[in-house]
């Protein structure tokens, strides 16, 4: 399989610090190139980060707060002066169109880049290598939780390969499409010199109280990241997650667990964790040990 790489351009909440941006990531998937919501500042995280913003290929929005899409008039206009050459898929909650088109009519004038925007729910992007869903989550705005499907791939058992010696590369490409092949008078079947190698899934949970499409996009993930803006254990944690439909260290935590996680990373840290963000991983560790903290510039490779 393709690696999946993703960077955490900023992994703050409401306001940024001197270590955290407002949230946004950037996955790298073979030739896509995706943004995951646009915080303040985030084209210059994406300079920081060694990337070209020419090379985004889509962007998925979750809801329309500040901290999560005030960067993207200064994105837009960067790519538009930059004579970015793509179109530009963007997907989001309900309202998404409306937002674009304001943003246009507010800060671009006349250059603007090639644009198709589509408000989305369920499964919408299927193509030859991966998949993405979209399911609404429990916020005070639409909001969207987002999972990236790797298509499961069927792949030769080389030692069972080395055995029948066959040259013709065209040949074993058809055993992969699940086709049986003729080799020397022989009928190959294509069930007996494969395996299914499985797709990773990748499940992004940002601004949320808690809610049954959480466990819909987190089951069985590879990876979970999911927001954490509060503290459980602290004075009001809990109450507070709940009035402000956000998450606790340890929510995010039991979420991993129920749905059989492999790992979690915790994001959309709050400033008042700044000086001991340990404390939310030492929270959920307690439930679910495989769990990190993200800073800004992390990448991950699964």
């Amino acid at each position: 399989m393709a690696k999946i790489n993703l960077t955490f351009l900023g992994t703050s909440s409401a306001i940024p610090t001197d270590s955290r941006n407002h949230i946004s990531m950037f996955l790298n998937y073979k030739n896509e190139n995706i943004l995951i919501d646009c915080g303040e500042g985030t084209q210059r995280q994406i300079r920081k980060a060694k990337i070209n913003p020419c090379s985004i290929t889509r962007l998925l929005i979750t809801h329309f707060h500040g901290d999560h899409v005030f960067g993207l008039p200064g994105l837009f206009q960067t790519l538009a002066l930059n004579h970015y050459n793509k179109t530009l898929y963007v997907y989001g909650p309900k309202g998404t169109k409306k937002f674009i088109n304001e943003i246009f009519k507010t800060f671009i004038g006349v250059r603007v880049i090639k644009m198709q925007v589509n408000e989305v729910r369920g499964k919408f992007l299927k193509t030859k290598d991966f998949e993405i869903t979209a399911l609404p989550l429990n916020h005070d705005a639409p909001t969207n939780g987002y999972l990236f499907e790797e298509k499961d791939k069927l792949r030769i058992d080389k030692n069972k390969l080395k055995n029948l010696q066959i040259p013709n590369i065209l040949e074993l490409a058809k055993l992969t499409q699940k086709k049986n092949i003729k080799y020397k008078n022989k009928t190959i079947n294509y069930k007996s010199i494969t395996y299914l190698e499985k797709g990773k899934k990748i499940s992004i949970i940002l601004d949320t109280g808690l809610c049954s499409n959480i466990n819909k996009l987190t089951k069985n993930s590879d990876l979970a990241i999911i927001e954490s803006t509060f503290l459980e254990d602290s004075e009001n944690g809990e109450k507070l997650a709940k009035e402000y439909k956000h998450l606790t260290a340890k929510q995010a935590a039991k979420i991993a667990k129920q749905n059989k996680v492999k790992q979690l990373i915790l994001t959309h840290i709050s400033q008042r964790y700044e000086k001991n963000s340990h404390l939310l991983a030492e929270e959920a560790r307690k439930v679910f040990p495989n769990t990190k903290i993200s800073n800004d510039f992390d990448v991950i490779v699964i």
